[in-house]
């Protein structure tokens, strides 16, 4: 399965890692490798267990910047729902995390989500470009959430 995506404007890279001894260590992001709208501005880091898919929802101005890393394996799917992209419609898939560590760079209206498909619980790190609810938390949040919708297109089997 191919990291690279086609669809406009999201980048699905793997992480490049240092080893030695003590384990590894990989760079998520650099403000000198990405493009000052993609510049995060908040950290969360989430747990996923086993079988459970987080998504699909999408954003109207945040971009995430999602670090698989593992232990566990995710497949995360893509869908662009950008009327006006050249690549409007697309949906791809890719696993990722313990045996592909990958970051991916998903800008808003494209719709995403993911599912734990290993067997142990497995770690996300995102590190997003608005601050979830605004400053301070004052402001609506930015999601369109479309996985309570039975009659949605983007589903996460």
């Amino acid at each position: 399965m191919s990291n690279e995506s086609k669809i406009k404007r999201v980048i699905v890279r793997p992480l490049k890692k240092w080893e030695d001894e003590r384990g590894w260590l990989s760079e998520i992001w650099r403000t000198d490798e990405m493009e000052a709208d993609h510049q995060p501005v908040m950290t969360y880091i989430s747990v996923t267990k086993p079988s459970v898919a987080r998504g699909p929802h999408e954003h109207v101005h945040q971009t995430d910047l999602f670090g698989f890393l593992g232990p566990s394996t995710f497949r995360l799917h893509l869908w662009d729902n950008r009327q006006d992209s050249e690549t409007y419609g697309l949906h791809e898939t890719f696993d990722v995390g313990a045996d592909n560590p990958t970051v991916s760079i998903i800008p808003p209206g494209v719709v995403h989500g993911y599912k734990n498909i290993g067997e142990i619980d497995g770690t996300v790190v995102n590190c997003a470009n608005k601050l979830y609810a605004g400053e301070g938390k004052k402001e609506e949040v930015d999601e369109i959430r479309h996985e309570a919708d039975e009659n949605s297109q983007f589903k996460i089997v």
